[in-house]
């Protein structure tokens, strides 16, 4: 009886205040969650964790040493996966990081590629980026995948130093000149000797990854990457 009258009562806030899907904007039904059954159907979803020379690992090659790459999604202009991650950024969205990145590390979990990371370290927002936004999607991105996948994540593994200014118009070169030395491994006897899972949002150049897997790798750490995309 109890349970009939949640549901009703849910069913009755919906009325008024309905659940969105994050990625075509229509009423999710009360078994949906952040994203409908259609758009998870059709969003372009990689298999890049079976293929170590997939395109993620490619695009990384000579920038540092890793052992794995990988990213949840192919992302293009004027996609569901761009109005998924705008949610996420822009639109106090966090859960929906956690619940991507929770569905991913079920994916994960099921394959050998990244199952001898010790822990997931988040890629790190400059305290006052992080204070606007209010959160930092690539924790709770992380804390997903460490759910799935039975993983510590460290939330400080890395801080960031450097404000540095916002990378979305800057060139190839531009942006690896805005990340340089704008991160720090507060604790490397933590980190030392461990296999580290560097989780960021998306990946375009590379430069923001490089730039944190390098601090990581000075500290000891062998590393493994994974995006939520692949721009």
């Amino acid at each position: 009886m109890r349970n009939q009258l949640f549901l009703y009562l849910s069913d009755f806030v919906a009325l008024f205040f309905p659940k969105i899907c994050a990625g075509c904007g229509h009423v999710l039904v009360s078994q949906e969650r952040y994203i409908c059954t259609s758009c998870l159907f059709h969003l372009p979803i990689t298999d890049f964790h079976l293929d170590l020379n997939n395109q993620v690992a490619r695009q990384l090659w000579g920038k540092f040493h890793f052992e794995h790459a990988s990213a949840l999604f192919l992302l293009r202009q004027d996609s569901r996966v761009e109005r998924i991650l705008y949610q996420i950024k822009y639109a106090n969205q966090p859960q929906l990081a956690y619940f991507l990145g929770r569905k991913y590390g079920e994916t994960l979990s099921n394959s050998h590629t990244f199952q001898d990371v010790d822990v997931i370290v988040p890629v790190p927002l400059h305290k006052k980026k992080l204070k606007k936004r209010g959160y930092n999607q690539s924790f709770y991105l992380a804390k997903g995948l460490g759910i799935a996948l039975s993983k510590p994540v460290l939330e400080h593994g890395l801080t960031r130093v450097g404000e540095g200014t916002s990378q979305t118009k800057k060139s190839r070169l531009e942006r690896y000149d805005n990340v340089q030395d704008v991160f720090f491994c507060p604790d490397e006897t933590i980190l030392a000797d461990k296999h580290v899972l560097l989780v960021d949002d998306v990946l375009t150049t590379g430069a923001t990854l490089t730039a944190a897997a390098e601090k990581l790798i000075a500290a000891g750490c062998r590393i493994s990457v994974l995006t939520l995309a692949r721009a």
